[in-house]
């Protein structure tokens, strides 16, 4: 049984990250495809599909096999949740990376959730 599915697909995005693998397989579950869709769009990673409960991720290398993420980090976990209201939200290398945060209008990223002025829980930091 699998007490923190955001912290186990990190996980997999990391370690095939480092072992520059193109792609990777996880299970599926809505918020997980949320992560990955906030991911596809800020660039961090190529693309994702969905078959059968089962989430095919290709990851993205620049190029000479240069990684695109540098750093992925779990923020709230199962133990210690972490919650920011919208003034309080953080910046990542002063913008360079993003926290992906769930909110009351869905999973958003640091810019986003400022911009539709809502807080919530932090899940994690990229850059």
């Amino acid at each position: 049984m699998m007490t923190d599915p955001i912290a186990d697909l990190l996980t997999r995005v990391r370690n095939a990250n480092m072992a520059g693998k193109a792609m990777i397989d996880a299970p599926y579950s809505k918020l997980k495809a949320e992560v990955l869709r906030i991911l596809k769009a800020e660039g961090f990673i190529q693309d994702y599909s969905q078959e059968d409960r089962v989430l095919h991720i290709q990851l993205k290398f620049a190029e000479k096999g240069a990684r695109i993420i540098t750093e992925i980090k779990r923020v709230s976990k199962p133990g210690c949740r972490v919650y920011r209201s919208k003034n309080d939200l953080p910046k990542v290398l002063n913008g360079l990376g993003i926290a992906i945060v769930s909110t009351s209008k869905g999973v958003l990223t640091d810019r986003e959730a400022r911009l539709a002025n809502v807080g919530g829980e932090v899940l994690c930091t990229v850059w």
